[in-house]
């Protein structure tokens, strides 16, 4: 009989437990692993990898409970479809199809639901993938904020890379794909709870094309890639290191930021490593490979703002630091907290 080692200790479950971050980290180690641990989970990864009759699959799962339901950019709808192909396109395989559930609340405006399903299936086309089934599901008013939708994918997984944190070296480069913070900057803004305007739209969007483009380039080369969503490119990151054991070194100003997320980060006190993205990825590539991969980035329509903006050290392992435009060095931790809760 397995003995379980249930380690979460926290008496009530918070908003922060939903970020991505220290609280998230927290409650999967410490009381989803213990019961559910088992040999496809336990990379705790962004899909899990299954063989079946000599074919490698990529399974994933996601829910949606963005608040509003539609937003400069994006909507509820091409988020359920955008953020689960991602966390296929990440894992290196080719998104196929689509399993998506609506949990929707009694009084919402069919009107309101067919923009959101138009959408779903607009987004769906784009990224080129089916949408195979799904359920439907019916809570009382006031129970849900209009709708929530869960999304679970399946992927062919490509053979040109074999991702892994353990094949992440000391000098690998660090790629991104563009602007962060665009997706988490959006959705406070379009909620009304900041004085600031700006013209800003979510990058919401499949980055198969791009994945698929580096995969062409320099396959074998291409040794992790993330989204970084959720708790953004520090989590991201920090989370590499501590799985690779190694340290990451980001260069602050090599980072892309739009002005208007810089701006809105500037009187939050917000860090925008730390805002969430919907359709950029992060990516770690052989030092001799990286000016290969980044062209390939340049040559697709919307990749041309993808940057190298650090590498791998070895030293100091599990730590992710960014050096600053006067030289000098600071520590990038996980986020703690949730300061823009319900952005996905």
């Amino acid at each position: 009989m397995m003995t379980r080692t249930v380690g979460f200790r926290d008496t009530q479950i918070e908003l922060a437990h939903g970020a991505g971050g220290k609280a998230s980290r927290r409650l999967i180690e410490g009381l989803f692993m213990p019961y559910l641990q088992n040999e496809l989970l336990a990379p705790l990864a962004d899909a899990a990898y299954c063989d079946v009759n000599g074919t490698r699959l990529a399974l994933t799962a996601d829910s949606f409970v963005v608040k509003p339901l539609s937003f400069p950019g994006g909507s509820i709808g091409e988020l359920a479809v955008n953020g689960t192909v991602n966390d296929l396109a990440v894992s290196g395989a080719k998104p196929l199809a689509l399993l998506t559930t609506f949990v929707l609340e009694a009084g919402l405006p069919s009107s309101v639901l067919e923009v959101q399903v138009a959408a779903l299936a607009a987004a769906a086309r784009d990224a080129g993938v089916l949408v195979a089934g799904g359920d439907t599901k019916v809570v009382e008013h006031g129970k849900c904020d209009g709708m929530y939708i869960s999304s679970a994918g399946i992927g062919l997984v490509d053979g040109r890379s074999r991702l892994s944190p353990g094949a992440v070296r000391p000098g690998d480069k660090i790629l991104l794909s563009g602007p962060i913070g665009d997706h988490g900057i959006t959705i406070l803004l379009a909620r009304g709870d900041l004085d600031f305007e700006a013209d800003l739209r979510s990058d919401t969007r499949s980055v198969w094309p791009f994945v698929n483009a580096m995969l062409a380039a320099c396959g074998p080369d291409l040794r992790w890639m993330r989204d970084p969503t959720r708790g953004g490119v520090a989590t991201a990151l920090n989370e590499l290191a501590r799985d690779a054991k190694l340290a990451v070194m980001l260069v602050d100003e090599a980072v892309p930021v739009s002005d208007p997320v810089r701006g809105a980060c500037e009187l939050l006190g917000l860090d925008p490593l730390h805002i969430a993205c919907e359709g950029q990825f992060l990516a770690v590539v052989a030092a001799d490979a990286a000016d290969g991969a980044l062209a390939a980035l340049h040559a697709v329509p919307g990749g041309g703002e993808a940057a190298c903006i650090g590498e791998i050290r070895a030293e100091p392992a599990r730590t992710v630091l960014a050096r600053t435009r006067y030289g000098s060095s600071r520590v990038i931790d996980v986020l703690v907290g949730d300061p823009l809760p319900r952005i996905c």
